[in-house]
């Protein structure tokens, strides 16, 4: 059984392109990861994982990397830069040491845990000990991926230690830049040995982040690499609001209507791989899925039997579906928006190969439409709304495959036998029709799509509007106010938390705690305002309820934020805030 090095994720809790002070990387002729001088090992996992020709940024990149060469890198996310990274930073470690050899920093939580889980396939077949990421840092990980203040939290504490360190990457570092993490990830870098090799990248190069590598990095080389933005013509893409919780139960409607001989569901994370795929399952759905904690032996037998047809839907996360490439595939399900509208292009790539039709379908919360705007502008396509299958398309549509197959089976002379104990059937059985005994009488298991009044009243009132719900002032008869406009001027949302200056809050923490713990980006935040025992807080989008529900309960400087929508000045008090206020993407404040 092969083994694995641990990558330990550390959760926070909380222009165009200018000249990098670097030395151009030449463009390499490469056609496949054989021509990399990559160690046995890992081209082994570039095979597993169905990895044949090198994208342009990782044929760039990983020969500098393996050279021991510094590295500035301007690529977006959906360019392959997490194996451009991951593979040269595998190499340079000493399998038999047991200390922390790599860091990986990345501006939020959920990027961490994608980058770790790639990092891990990428290790698949080294030797060493595979071990949990709880305590995995006392029992000796050799790879870490977190933020800068999570990173930095256990650099103070002692719990990381970096004297053994060889490798230091900051993945998205404007983007961490632009979240407020300059000081951390500045007292990251001075923490870390000079004698290590750096990797930078970055989707802009502004004066902060020329600055850090100017500072940190050794004569490095300079790869910059274009977004993916082109889109497969013969896919039709489509995309439905559907509330957070009521996903599953939509997408066993979808599925059950589909006339795709083969369907793909991508997940963002492992632990959504498996939920959903285990719903659909439950529901007589012929499904499976596949993460990074699937094994590869596994993993290929999954696929084997999605391209053999005993098999007819596919759960999995971005890393884990890699290299797939199966004929049947005939519908794509975003069943979270992709993090980046590159991501986007590549999942849907998945279907309508070869010049055949095929769909790809995004779901979309009320406070998620500013993403599917973004996948737009990218892609230059419209995507073109649909609703959600009723019951009653449904049956309808069940009814038809089965009457299609009697018609089948007629056809064959298959029915004859069956004639006499038909009407025999029906005779003794006044109130039974022909459309009853089909209904019943199909081969295997039947799909159970959603059926409850739940799902079509949420998914009624989520049609009703491109944004979340706009609350207007309302007036008692003694003029006191119950409510008020919570929408902004500019379209924002705004919403109250119930921590403020004499908690000792920052601007920066409240950035940190929304972006981890609400799947946000510095991009979805607005204005910011803090009070004494309170703070303010603009969101463009808007927050589905159970992110409200998760981010309630998330601590900020000790205390739960407990945010709700902001009832105007009667519920948050005087408007004169304790100390400027600024835009959340341009505070610079210490690690949260």
């Amino acid at each position: 059984m092969s083994t694995t090095l641990p990558a330990t994720t550390m959760p926070t809790s909380g222009s165009e392109p200018a000249e990098a002070p670097a030395t151009p990387v030449p463009a390499v002729a490469t056609s496949t990861f054989d021509d990399l001088d990559l160690p046995a090992p890992l081209r082994r996992a570039v095979a597993d994982l169905g990895f044949a020709t090198p994208s342009a940024v990782q044929a760039a990149t990983i020969p500098a990397l393996l050279a021991g060469r510094d590295l500035v890198g301007v690529a977006q996310t959906g360019t392959g830069k997490t194996a451009a990274f991951g593979l040269p930073l595998l190499a340079a470690i000493d399998p038999e040491l047991r200390a922390v050899q790599a860091v990986v920093l990345t501006p939020t939580r959920e990027l961490a845990l994608q980058v770790a889980e790639a990092i891990e396939s990428f290790a698949q077949h080294l030797p060493g000990v595979g071990l949990p990421q709880q305590r995995a840092l006392a029992r000796g990980a050799q790879v870490v991926v977190g933020t800068p203040g999570r990173v930095l939290d256990h650099l103070e504490r002692r719990t990381l230690v970096l004297d053994e360190l060889r490798f230091l990457v900051l993945d998205e570092a404007d983007e961490m830049l632009r979240m407020g993490f300059a000081e951390d990830v500045d007292r990251v870098l001075s923490s870390a040995p000079e004698r290590r090799q750096m990797a930078l990248f970055s989707a802009t190069m502004p004066p902060a982040i020329r600055r850090v590598a100017e500072q940190h990095l050794v004569d490095p080389a300079q790869v910059t690499v274009s977004r993916q933005s082109s889109t497969v013509t013969t896919v039709r893409q489509t995309y439905a609001v559907v509330p957070f919780r009521h996903k599953t139960g939509a997408l066993a409607r979808v599925l059950a209507v589909s006339d795709a001989d083969a369907s793909i569901v991508f997940v963002r994370t492992r632990e959504a791989a498996e939920q959903v795929g285990s719903a659909l399952v439950e529901r007589g759905v012929s499904a499976a899925y596949i993460s990074g904690d699937v094994a590869q032996g596994e993993r290929e037998k999954i696929v084997d039997r999605l391209r053999s047809g005993a098999l007819d839907v596919l759960v999995a996360t971005d890393v884990a579906a890699r290299g797939l490439d199966v004929d049947r595939i005939g519908l794509v399900v975003n069943f979270d928006v992709p993090r980046e509208p590159e991501a986007y292009v590549h999942r849907i790539g998945r279907t309508g190969r070869a010049g055949r039709a095929g769909e790809a379908l995004t779901f979309v919360t009320p406070a998620e439409q500013g993403k599917l705007r973004q996948i737009e502008r990218t892609t230059r396509v419209q995507l073109e709304q649909i609703q959600i299958p009723t019951p009653a398309q449904v049956s309808a549509h069940r009814v038809g495959v089965l009457l299609a197959r009697a018609d089948e089976r007629a056809a064959l002379g298959r029915l004859e036998a069956y004639q006499e104990a038909i009407a025999t059937h029906l005779a003794e059985r006044p109130g039974t029709d022909l459309a009853q005994l089909l209904a019943v009488g199909d081969d295997g298991p039947t799909p159970r799509p959603e059926l409850g009044d739940d799902l079509d009243d949420a998914l009624s009132r989520a049609r009703l509007s491109d944004a979340p719900e706009r609350h207007t002032s309302q007036h008692t008869s003694d003029g006191g106010r119950r409510r008020t406009d919570t929408r902004r001027a500019d379209g924002s949302t705004r919403y109250r938390v119930a921590v403020g200056h004499r908690d000792g809050v920052q601007p920066n923490a409240l950035v940190g705690a929304l972006t981890n713990e609400g799947g946000l980006t510095g991009k979805d935040l607005g204005k910011i305002d803090i009070f004494g025992s309170f703070s303010l807080v603009d969101i463009p989008a808007g927050l589905t309820p159970e992110v409200v529900e998760r981010l309630s309960r998330t601590r900020v400087a000790g205390r739960p934020l407990r945010i709700r929508l902001d009832s105007g000045p009667r519920d948050s008090g005087p408007r004169a805030p304790h100390g400027p206020s600024r835009p959340a993407g341009h505070v610079h404040a210490a690690r949260h």
